[in-house]
């Protein structure tokens, strides 16, 4: 039976979805942080628990042909990037064996597999970003949290994020500091500055900045309004965002527009799109674009209707519209469901219907009220734990021919795939996507075809 600080000598064999290396010792798997696949290691067992254990790298015996030095100087202090010390080519290999793991060994299905497609960036792709804001001893500091904890590593560069993100965020802890406004304590729900949250278009290069606060503090933040976009004139809309609640969730429900527009625009397939603090939109724009054509390929839309669940701000419906015959979309975020209308009305597409509500019980009852042969096609694009069971049981009522998932967890898409194989659909492709390089998440593609009785 292992034991806790125990040393040994082990061969890592799999890797795990967070990123973990494996091995097993004494015939129980142990989970090793920053361990990849053929590295032989010395560890030290830090957590045994009954059917598995935790360990840490003590020194590597001999190197994964994966490994390589990381390019970053925070990368063993940060928990953004899981993989960023093995090569690229390695990273999209094990992330295209998640994608099939979940699929076939965890859920019994057997699709055909479609190459997996990299990203052409692996570095500064992220439109969007979210610092925490803390105090590191009595120093004002904003960066991301260290793994398994709520400590905020201080960062002066982030490879994932475009360089006028930090200098923003800079000059923003700048003025707090300057301005003695307090940040935010979350061991008892005090103090005020809570995240400095900032979004920028691909193509327009229009930034929002978001500062997310415990409570309304306008007239604090105005000068600051004035100073920054002076400093950077594509920042076009400022926004203060509410959220008193003591919370893991970022964002509160309040948003006050403190300078410039409500919203700032992107293009995304060929759309302008409208994106406000609280809608979904793609954090890495150029491989969004691949992965909309690839739904878009499978689903074959050509004079189809189509209903578009969990449709955020509508950019993937919208990207279908021209071919499509009729477009609804549905989605609990009410300003999430405004931008899509004004994205619709952007774009002069009026061949699409966006509906406010929670997307099982929005199509449950627009399916009993509908001829189901109306309902050519479903694609449905689900958060992180997938999709729930009035969704699922919707869609297999529906009877829909044609069924297109996008999926940024596969192994909830894997679960819900084997849902509906079991009431009626043939799970026939599955194609994983890299939107998120040097991460340990992955999307993936599906189609599923109604079986003809």
């Amino acid at each position: 039976m292992l034991e806790k600080n125990q040393q040994h000598t082990a061969l890592i064999t799999d890797v795990t979805n967070e990123g973990n290396g494996v091995c097993h010792i004494e015939n129980m798997a142990v989970f090793v942080a920053g361990a990849i696949i053929g590295d032989e290691i010395n560890l030290k067992i830090v957590k045994v628990l009954k059917n598995y254990a935790f360990g840490i790298i003590l020194d590597i015996i001999k190197p994964s042909d994966y490994r390589i030095d990381s390019d970053c100087e925070y990368y063993k202090k940060c928990g953004g990037c899981t993989f960023r010390h093995i090569s690229y080519e390695a990273e999209c290999e094990i992330k295209n064996n998640f994608v099939k793991n979940a699929f076939v060994r965890m859920n019994g299905l057997n699709p055909e597999f479609e190459d997996f497609l990299p990203s052409e960036n692996m570095n500064c792709y992220r439109n969007k970003v979210q610092y925490p804001v803390s105090k590191n001893n009595s120093e004002i500091v904003s960066g991301f949290y260290s793994p398994r904890s709520h400590r905020v590593v201080p960062l002066k560069k982030c490879m994932l994020q475009p360089d006028i993100f930090q200098q923003i965020t800079d000059d923003v802890i700048e003025y707090i500091k300057m301005n003695k406004i307090p940040v935010y304590n979350e061991e008892n729900n005090s103090g005020i500055i809570r995240h400095i949250y900032i979004r920028q278009g691909y193509y327009t290069k229009e930034i929002m900045l978001c500062i997310i606060t415990r409570k309304d503090i306008n007239h604090d933040l105005k000068k600051m309004c004035s100073i920054i976009t002076k400093k950077y004139p594509d920042i076009k809309s400022i926004i203060m965002n509410i959220n008193p609640d003591k919370t893991n969730v970022i964002t509160g429900k309040n948003c006050i527009t403190l300078y410039g527009s409500d919203t700032i625009t992107d293009i995304m397939c060929g759309n302008k799109i409208e994106i406000s603090p609280l809608s979904f939109y793609q954090v890495n724009t150029p491989q969004a674009e691949k992965l909309y054509k690839i739904a878009e390929n499978y689903l074959e839309p050509d004079n189809k209707n189509i209903i578009d669940l969990y449709c955020g701000a509508g950019t993937i419906g919208l990207s279908m519209a021209k071919r499509a015959k009729k477009i609804t979309g549905i989605e609990i975020i009410p300003q999430a469901i405004e931008n899509a209308k004004n994205n619709a009305k952007l774009n002069s597409i009026t061949n699409a219907d966006f509906i406010c509500g929670d997307a099982g019980r929005i199509f449950s009852a627009f399916g009993s009220k509908s001829n189901e042969s109306e309902i050519d096609a479903i694609i449905i694009d689900p958060p992180r734990k997938g999709c729930d069971e009035l969704t699922l049981n919707s869609i297999i009522k529906s009877g829909c021919k044609r069924v297109v998932m996008i999926s940024c967890n596969p192994s909830t898409a894997g679960r819900d795939c084997k849902i509906l194989s079991e009431n009626g659909y043939d799970v026939l492709k599955v194609r994983g996507v890299d939107m998120f390089p040097r991460t340990s998440h992955v999307e993936c593609v599906v189609l599923m075809s109604r079986v003809e009785k």
